[in-house]
This record gives structure tokens, sequence and C-alpha cells, in this order.
């Protein structure tokens, strides 16, 4: 069962959502852009914590700063990567050893932004990065990256992008298509979990 969790970050407290798993691992869960009503309670981010959570891992997922009852202001992805550097630290503070990233949209954009210049983690897990409407800059390297799942119908995760920069993210990752699935995913939430759990499931 979810409990409600305060976050100490550099904002502030920030509202979060953790679930106690059954091994050393634990992932940062983060939500779609906060400007077109992202938050933690988003459906796809419900299913990817589903994934994880099917495999024994604590879940963390969490409001970015201004959203809900979450401290400070909209901070056009800047501050948000203190966030998730935030979150991180709280799950190692729970003792757990094996820290992961996942995010949908523009939560996949802030989590490859903060690892930039933050703490690395051992695995990393993106659903629908929006690389048709935001920047994800030259040279990016992830190699903690395992999987992409993006819709075959995404107008800003469109496949065709995604494929060139992952050569660039990490050669070894993997992109798993839905077929007829849009950004949204109406109808495919179901499959977005169940192909999370089969590409964790293969590097752990």
């Amino acid at each position: 069962m979810e409990a409600t969790v305060k976050l100490p970050s550099r904002c502030g407290d920030l509202e979060g959502l953790c679930h106690a798993g059954v091994s050393d691992k634990g992932v940062v869960i983060t939500h779609p852009h906060p400007q077109y009503g992202g938050d933690m309670r988003n459906p796809v981010v419900e299913a990817i914590a589903a994934a994880y959570r099917k495999l024994g891992f604590t879940t963390l997922r969490f409001n970015f700063r201004g959203v809900g009852r979450s401290a400070g202001h909209y901070d056009q992805g800047r501050g948000e990567r203190n966030d998730v550097r935030d979150a991180i630290s709280f799950l190692i503070d729970r003792g757990l050893e094996a820290i992961h990233l996942s995010g949908y949209s523009f939560g996949a954009w802030v989590n490859t932004m903060a690892l930039q210049s933050g703490p690395l983690v051992q695995g990393m897990t993106m659903v629908a990065p929006p690389v048709a409407f935001i920047d994800f800059e030259e040279g990016i390297r992830l190699p903690m990256l395992s999987a992409v799942v993006a819709g075959s119908r995404d107008e800003y995760a469109p496949p065709g992008l995604i494929r060139p920069l992952m050569g660039q993210w990490n050669p070894d990752a993997c992109i798993d298509i839905i077929d007829g699935a849009d950004h949204f995913f109406f109808g495919f939430l179901g499959e977005i979990t169940r192909r999370l759990v089969q590409q964790i499931h293969c590097i752990q």
C-alpha cells in the first residue's frame, strides 16, 4: 500500500507517494508537464509504478515543485532537476542500495537532465520522452538506460526521432513500441506495465 510522504527538498517539502518493496531496489518515478495538468497521480505514472512494484521495488512518485501540495514554483525544468536528486536522496536515506529512475514525458526529460550533473543511478527507463517537444541536447550519455517505451502514433515522442537519439544515449538500450498508442496511452496502460516488467526483468 502506498503511503503519503513528505520529501525534504531545496525548495521545501515535496508531496509524494511511497510503496515499500521487498528488495533493496528503489525507483523514483516522475510525472508529465505540470503546466499541462501533469502530476504524480497521472495514469501513465501509475502504470509505471505498477510495473516496478511487480518486481519488488520500493516505488516513490512525487509532485514536482509547485504541483499539488509540493512547495515552490514551476521552474522550467531547472529546479525540477534538483527535485529528482532530492527524491533519490530520500530513497538512499531509507537504506535502499540500488536506485532506478523512470519518467513519463516531461518527467523523462527532467530525469535525463538531472543525471548530467547529479547522482548516478543503477537503472533507468523512459516512457514517451518528448523529443519533438523539448530539446534533449546534444552529447547526452545515459549508460544506465535500459529501455524506452513509446507509442507508434505519438506526435510528441515519435519513434522515428527517438531511435537516432538512443544510439547516443545508450546503443545497448532497446525501444519498445506499442502499436496504435499516442502520447497519452488511452487504452494501453496495462500494456505499459507489461512491457516495462519484461524489460526491467531482463536486466535484473
